[in-house]
């Protein structure tokens, strides 16, 4: 089973472009299982049980980060994918946290952002970009060629190696040379790891501790003068 990671903020088009994919991949003749992780509300995949009566589950990772609850469901995830038919696993998950990047070795992962978001971003969102296999581009109508080859350069700045697509996610336009890449991709192996390292360490404000300033807490923590430390226990 061939598994697409599909991570970006919020608006940034996610969904759009995963269901012209999707509409192409079942199409030619693939069976597809859908996974949703957000934080508090989403829809989509009730949007794709219903416009392609394919398998969907969504979860709602509420006091975790998006990617981190991502790593602890993927693995059950593809079981439920396997039993329910499919040879593809697309999952849609929120990207919250730019220290993070659901990405795992062996899956395709894709990174989408809008065009209209500003020259700077793609210097901005760390390991979501630049763990990548793809970098998809959306809302390209909105902006000048000048501003889309800017976002371009800034993209394989920040990830030399990454795939940059433009699309048009309302319409379809670009979407071919997406599907071609998940079609070749091979199947995930059976053991799956993590790609890149998480973010260093955990701090009492990570459990939940709400007290200002660095000397109440334990763990990574930094002061306004000083990069990261180790405090306590």
């Amino acid at each position: 089973m061939k598994l697409v990671i599909c991570a970006g903020s919020a608006t940034t088009g996610k969904t759009s472009v995963l269901r012209q994919m999707t509409r192409k991949l079942v199409a030619a003749g693939n069976k597809l299982a859908f996974l949703k992780i957000d934080v508090q509300y989403a829809d989509e995949d009730e949007v794709f049980a219903r416009e392609f009566s394919m398998p969907t589950r969504k979860v709602y990772s509420g006091e975790l980060c998006p990617d981190h609850c991502s790593v602890l469901v993927l693995g059950d995830a593809m079981k439920w994918a396997g039993n329910s038919g499919a040879d593809i696993l697309i999952v849609e998950t929120a990207g919250l946290c730019l220290r993070c990047a659901p990405y795992v070795d062996g899956g395709l992962g894709i990174m989408v952002m809008e065009a209209t978001s500003g020259m700077n971003l793609p210097r901005k969102v760390g390991p979501m970009l630049s763990l990548a296999d793809i970098a998809v581009v959306t809302k390209i109508d909105l902006v000048s060629q000048a501003e889309r080859e800017v976002f371009r350069a800034r993209i394989l700045e920040a990830a030399p190696n990454v795939r940059v697509r433009e699309v048009n996610a309302l319409y379809g336009i670009g979407i071919d040379p997406l599907v071609d890449l998940v079609v070749e991709a091979p199947d995930a192996p059976e053991r799956l790891l993590l790609r890149g390292n998480p973010p260093v360490g955990t701090c009492t404000i990570c459990v939940g501790k709400k007290e200002i300033g660095w000397q109440s807490h334990f763990g990574v923590v930094r002061a306004l003068d000083n990069q990261n430390f180790y405090r306590g226990e």
